[in-house]
């Protein structure tokens, strides 16, 4: 049974232009051309990025609170993540992560870099520049746990938002939530470390390719490693690479996601994924139309192999998607048959 795109289009346009602002003109005029076809219509505007009013709304109420917290923090280092750095937000009042990294220290994977080095022994596969940017850091002097500093950068961060903010959430154990009412944004505010990886150190520690490990107030513990600005980076550049068709592929499955009514549970870490991971030369030229069955062979081909799919990794190259996650490897499923409608309601438009 064929979907109520009608419907849909609906949906989407409250959740991506709550504001109604005017669309920019290349899409309004585009729109206006397939007017009386709401399946084209509905991939147009699901592909299609936020209004960048909105957009500069989310930096702006961002940017409001580094400037407090600048007021009040020392040794600190700001830079933002999440689907607002790569354009693949789909709601136009989208909230915004700020992180703050202390840069007083940093931790660094020493069993990592150890292997390396001994691997290297064998393989050859690093040149001598690099083999001694490892073994530099591995004798660099620690510094302790950082853990003081980064209760010290939460506790400060925490005082100063509740003055300015009339709703400041500090409840959560890994992040202060804000609300700024006069721009209606969310504003997500996360306390963190660098933490430098192989990859890391053999690009001078440049801050894309550095990790970072996230506070917890309650454990008063670092978290896992993350690479959020590898991912924006690669994302960003990969896109551009292609005329944005990597990023109208992700805010594709983003908005099939909210529009199916169906609990799949996939993440936007997870649409990066599976999106980063499908061959560019299978669409780098083809219009935003013939990228629906390039989404669909994705999906089919890693719901329909688990082998392939439990060897999918993120985009930072860090984890695995699917491994060990059954439950996530049912919502790939759930999102492929909702994929699968809106394929089959398209193929009579690309004959």
């Amino acid at each position: 049974m064929p979907k109520n795109y009608t419907s849909l289009i609906e949906n989407l346009q409250k959740r991506s232009n709550p504001e109604n602002i005017i669309l920019e003109k290349s899409l309004s005029d585009e729109l206006s051309t397939i007017r009386y076809n709401d399946i084209l219509r509905y991939i147009t505007l699901a592909m299609n990025g936020v209004e960048a009013a909105y957009t500069e709304k989310s930096k702006e109420a961002g940017e409001k609170v580094k400037n407090h917290l600048k007021e009040t923090l020392n040794d600190v280092v700001y830079r933002y993540q999440g689907s607002v750095m790569t354009n693949t937000h789909i709601k136009g009042n989208s909230d915004i992560d700020l992180l703050v990294i202390s840069d007083k220290f940093y931790t660094f994977d020493k069993s990592g870099i150890e292997k390396t080095l001994n691997d290297y022994v064998q393989t050859l596969s690093l040149n001598q520049n690099q083999v001694q940017k490892l073994k530099n850091e591995l004798t660099g002097g620690g510094y302790g746990t950082g853990l003081d500093d980064l209760r010290t950068n939460r506790l400060k961060s925490e005082n100063k938002l509740k003055i300015v903010y009339d709703t400041c959430d500090t409840s959560h154990s890994k992040a202060i939530k804000i609300t700024n009412k006069s721009l209606n944004r969310d504003v997500d505010i996360v306390i963190a470390n660098w933490y430098d990886d192989v990859n890391s150190v053999i690009n001078n520690k440049d801050s894309d390719f550095r990790g970072i490990q996230v506070y917890n107030k309650q454990t008063n513990s670092k978290g896992l490693p993350d690479y959020p600005f590898l991912s924006i980076k690669r994302i960003n550049e990969r896109s551009s690479y292609t005329n944005g068709r990597l990023k109208k592929m992700i805010r594709f499955l983003k908005n099939v996601k909210v529009d199916s009514g169906k609990d799949i549970n996939l993440s936007s870490f997870d649409f990066n994924a599976i999106c980063y991971d499908i061959e560019v030369k299978l669409y780098e030229n083809l219009n935003k139309f013939l990228l629906v069955p390039v989404i669909f062979n994705q999906l089919y081909s890693l719901a329909n192999n688990e082998t392939l799919a439990n060897n999918l990794k993120s985009v930072d190259n860090h984890e695995y998607i699917f491994r060990n996650n059954p439950e996530k490897y049912k919502s790939l499923k759930l999102l492929m048959e909702e994929v699968t409608a809106i394929y089959l309601d398209l193929k009579p438009q690309l004959r």
